[in-house]
């Protein structure tokens, strides 16, 4: 009925969770990424700090140009060179934080990817990346096409909730 795997990194000891849908697939119908998770870290994301403990659960391939950071958050290490994060404590502080993915969006959309499902979350979760499509427009608006650099903060955030922001 699926692989289970056991999570034991600095944010989870003991973590388990079964894949229930095939990787990359049987995603719900309102929920479009444009970029894989593995892409979203060869573009440079996070500021290089993300998932760097716990790549034993995540594919290897999804490492293997990945862009991060060996010490600490490195915003040059991100596709457009600029921080467009908050801290996690903000992120606690909102609830936008749930008990199984204490690292945050991400962390659930590398794990949905993988084909972990938690239907409560995963409405959540997606409504949360729906959201994010207003700053698609913002940009559209504001920015000429063919122009990478404007608004790089807000580009830098959609690739963060795996909108493809270089192609707007």
């Amino acid at each position: 009925m699926g692989r289970v795997i056991t999570v034991n990194d600095r944010m989870q000891s003991g973590y388990r969770y079964r894949l229930t849908a095939p990787s990359g697939r049987g995603f719900d119908p309102a929920f479009r990424p444009e970029l894989t998770p593995k892409q979203m870290l060869e573009f440079g994301v996070f500021c290089g700090k993300y998932l760097t403990d716990c790549r034993d659960e995540f594919p290897a391939s999804w490492f293997a140009r990945a862009r991060l950071s060996s010490t600490g958050r490195d915003c040059s290490l991100n596709y457009f060179g600029v921080d467009a994060s908050q801290p996690l404590s903000v992120w606690r502080r909102k609830g936008w934080i749930h008990p199984d993915d204490p690292r945050g969006w991400f962390q659930w959309y590398c794990r949905y990817y993988m084909g972990r499902r938690m239907p409560d979350e995963d409405a959540r979760q997606i409504g949360r990346w729906k959201a994010m499509r207003r700053h698609v427009s913002q940009v559209r608006k504001h920015c000429e096409p063919g122009d990478p650099m404007c608004r790089p903060r807000q580009r830098q955030a959609l690739l963060h909730w795996a909108y493809d922001s270089r192609k707007i």
